[in-house]
Formats: structure tokens, sequence, C-alpha cells
């Protein structure tokens, strides 16, 4: 009994000594190789869109070209971001990351792999690359270490839109889309004032980034200008502006009728008139159809479209009246067919000129696509949108279908027009800088684009894509009273106003 105890501890011991001898070789051959795989602390941040280069290292430094390098996501070891072995990057990889992933140095002073350089290059990237990524390497040793990627996406500069309330507030909306993650919003004044937001509210699209929308209340004897504010992250902003003065509400129109009449000695009659019928035409009164007439039958101009300046398969009838987009037209995306641009033939320089175009024809239904406004001379065809700016020499409204009405001003003024607009009157005041918008239908003032206009302008169409009928212009209506006459009885009637 005694002799089986010993033999048994014997045994036991020498499973000792293998087992101690085994961990000894392990502890030696680590220590050997000394090799460990490094990354920056912290996290890296990219942006939607962008490239960004998540740094990882050997160290010591030594030449990567012979091992083997996989940068994969958890859980995807076998379907890696990125695969190098033997000397060149293999096809095994996650298919969202090809022709997106490539090997690439942490920085200019790197020689990459001859240094140990692993690094990973990731090229446009989405909002499903955010998190993990494990840098592995491995040869007669391995280390792996995790970087975490945090992405951000910059939104749009915020769209502005004011909606008087009464003689001394405007309240003014601010939207902006494409964010992530979410943004801070901050309103303020032009004289740096801070403004309380009503409220904000933000919703997230199919494509994951957020929408935000916030409104405030301005007090118009306090601000000039109204700035929204947009932040990411404490550092990354976006700003959009809008004057609020542009929306005080103007004197009544007896206030301006006699003011008018008081400063009236320079003017002469036709003069008088057009400023009377302005006033009036901008206000509901029970002579503004009468008095817009007459305003519009001075000003109005005949305007014939530039063949020259449109494409070759846009529809131009013989009297160079009305336009319809080309037949077998292919419209790229959703977006509207900018490119489908063409120009009066009339070119302005000074004075007040007045057009109307019409968007309805017989029984069909109100055109639901096109571009009315003015251009500087020689501005023709654009496919993209961002060269048709008022910088560039364009100024104009776009009807675009289910995407509302809106200008190409900075920032962008979206309009709510219901019903939709059947003919659209164009008033071109040089010499101010003004263009301004009417419904003709409706007698009512859409907007006016303030600007300033410097050289030859002309008019700018746009019949769009998907409608029934053509845009066309039409001609100066034709009197139904002398133009003496009818300043007279107009001077007569503004008089009984006083």
């Amino acid at each position: 009994m005694s002799e089986d105890f010993s033999s048994r501890g014997q045994s036991s011991c020498v499973c000792k000594m293998l087992l101690l001898a085994v961990f000894s070789l392990i502890l030696v051959e680590a220590s050997d190789s000394k090799h460990v795989v490094e990354v920056l602390p912290g996290q890296i941040v990219g942006r939607v869109g962008l490239t960004v280069t998540l740094p990882c290292w050997i160290s010591p430094q030594t030449d990567a070209g012979t091992l083997e390098i996989r940068w994969y996501r958890p859980e995807r070891f076998n379907t890696p971001v990125l695969f190098y072995q033997e000397g060149k990057i293999q096809e095994v990889q996650e298919e969202e990351y090809r022709n997106r992933s490539s090997l690439s140095r942490r920085s200019a002073l790197s020689n990459g792999l001859k240094d140990g350089d692993v690094s990973l290059r990731l090229d446009n990237l989405t909002l499903q690359d955010g998190g993990v990524f494990y840098c592995y390497v491995s040869g007669d040793w391995y280390d792996s270490q995790a970087v975490t990627l945090n992405i951000s996406a910059l939104g749009r500069t915020p769209v502005l839109s004011p909606q008087p309330l009464n003689d001394t507030h405007v309240n003014v909306s601010c939207r902006s889309s494409g964010w992530f993650p979410e943004p801070s919003v901050m309103w303020m004044s032009d004289r740096r004032r801070l403004l309380s937001a009503g409220r904000v509210s933000h919703s997230r699209g199919a494509d994951g980034t957020f929408s935000v929308h916030s409104w405030t209340l301005v007090s118009l004897s306090e601000a000039s200008q109204v700035f929204c504010l947009l932040t990411l992250n404490s550092v990354e902003e976006r700003e959009g502006a809008v004057d609020v003065q542009a929306f005080r509400p103007s004197p009544s129109v007896h206030d301006e009728t006699i003011e008018l009449l008081r400063n009236n000695a320079g003017m002469n009659g036709s003069q008088l008139l057009y400023s009377m019928c302005l006033i009036v035409c901008v206000y509901k009164s029970q002579v503004i159809e009468k008095c817009c007439e007459f305003m519009f039958m001075f000003l109005t101009v005949v305007i014939t479209l530039d063949r020259e300046s449109a494409r070759p398969d846009l529809r131009i009838t013989q009297d160079l009246k009305r336009v319809r987009d080309p037949k077998d037209y292919q419209r790229r995306g959703d977006g509207f067919p900018y490119e489908l641009c063409v120009c009066g033939a009339e070119t302005f320089t000074s004075g007040r000129h007045y057009w109307e175009v019409e968007l309805v024809y017989n029984n069909l239904d109100p055109k639901s696509f096109w571009l009315i406004g003015v251009a500087v001379k020689g501005n023709y065809q654009s496919a993209d949108k961002t060269g048709l700016t008022a910088s560039a020499g364009f100024w104009f409204l776009c009807s675009d279908g289910p995407k509302g009405f809106y200008t190409n001003t900075e920032p962008t003024i979206i309009l709510s027009l219901s019903p939709r607009p059947q003919c659209v009157g164009v008033l071109l005041d040089y010499d101010s800088g003004q263009l301004s918008f009417y419904d003709v239908t409706e007698s009512k003032h859409l907007l006016t684009i303030s600007t300033r206009f410097s050289g030859p302008v002309v008019p700018l169409f746009n019949p769009g894509v998907g409608d029934e009928c053509s845009l066309t212009i039409v001609g100066p209506p034709e009197p139904k009273e002398s133009p003496e006459e009818s300043t007279q009885t107009l001077l007569q009637n503004s008089q009984n106003l006083v």
C-alpha cells in the first residue's frame, strides 16, 4: 500500500515538471519574438462620404511585407475588410468593402510595410462603417488590437422660412437634413443675442441620418437678421440666415398713397401711376384688378425664345412663344432637369419690364414642373443645379412637382403655393435690383428676390419634364381704354383716398 502511494507521488511530480518545462518554453519563445501590434488610443472619427485612415503598426519596427495582415469586423474573421498574404492583397473580402479598402501609411514619415505600418484606409465612408475594427498580424508570432471608428455626417445648410404673425413679430422656421448624430440648434440675432427656440424636433430617415426642424419667434424691433446654427460634436457647424425686416408689414395703402402724393412733384403721370399701382397690387383693395391691369400694361414687353440658347431637341413653336420638353428625353434620376433651360431673345440693362407665362392649357392640369426667372446674358444650359446660383448670374423660381416651390437664392426660399399657379407674372426692376413674381390668376404677389444686376440680363425659362401642356409666354394685353384716360381716372380715384 505504501509502495502504491509512493509510485503515484512520483508520477504526479514528473507531470508537474513536464508542464513547467513546456510553459517555460512557451514563455521563452514569446519573449524572443518581442513584437506587438499597436494602435492609437481613443477613437478615430470619420465623416460620411470622405476617407479615413485607421493607424496600426508593429513595434518594434520590422518589415511586414512577408507577414499576414488581416483587418476584420467583430465575428467576421473569415470575411475580412482586407486580407494581405504572400506579398499581396487577396480576393477574400467582405463585399461592402470591395474597392473601398487598402493599406495606407499612417503619416507622411512612414515607409509603409517596410516600417511595419499596416494601417487601413477606408474610402467613401458610410454610417454602417461605424464601430470596431480589428488589426491582426501574424508570422512566427501573432498579435491583434481593436480600433473604434466613429462616423459623423455634416448636414445641409439650414433653410430658414419666415412667416409674419402680426405687425411686430415674425415666426422663423429652420430645417436641415443629412446629419449624424443629432445636431444641436442655436438661434441668434444679428446683434449676436441668443434667441430662444420654440421647439426642436428630430426625425431619422431611411439612410440613418437625422433631419432637424426648429423655430423661433422674433420681434421685428429687436432684430434685422436671424441666424440658425446647427452644430455637430461642438466643432463642426452649418449656419443659415434670413433678413426678417424684408417681411415687415408695410404701411397701409392709404398712408402710402398720401406719402406718394406729397412727393410726386418730380414724377410724370406714368411714374406716379406705377408707384401707386405697385402698392395696391401687393395689398388687397377694391381697385386691385384695374390698377394692376394698367400698371402691367405700361410695363409689359414682348418676349420670344432664343433657339440658340436651347438644346436642339427642345420642342419650340415657330412663333417662339411656346416650349415643351424633348419628346424622347430620358430623365436622370429624380432631380429637376436644369439642362432644359432656354433664354429669352430680349436683353435688359435698365428699367422695369413685365411679362407673363401661362402654365395651363385647355382643361389640362396646371404644370407641375417649370422654372421661370432671369439670367446674365451668355449663361445657358447647365446640367447641375450647383452651377445655377445667384453668384453665377441666375435668379429664378422653380416648381419641382411634389418637392414644392423654391428659389436658387442663398439661403433657399421655400414657398407653399395653393392653388398651383396657372399664370405667373414676372416683374424685373433692373435699376432697383429686384425680381418679383405674381400669381396672375389669384392677383397675388408671391415673392421678390433682391439682388444687384451687373451687365445685360435675359428672361430664363425651363418647361420641366412630365407635364402634358407646354410653357407659354403670353403677349401684351390689349388696352381697353387709352392710357391717358386711365391715368386721369386713377389719379382722381387716388385723390378720393386722401
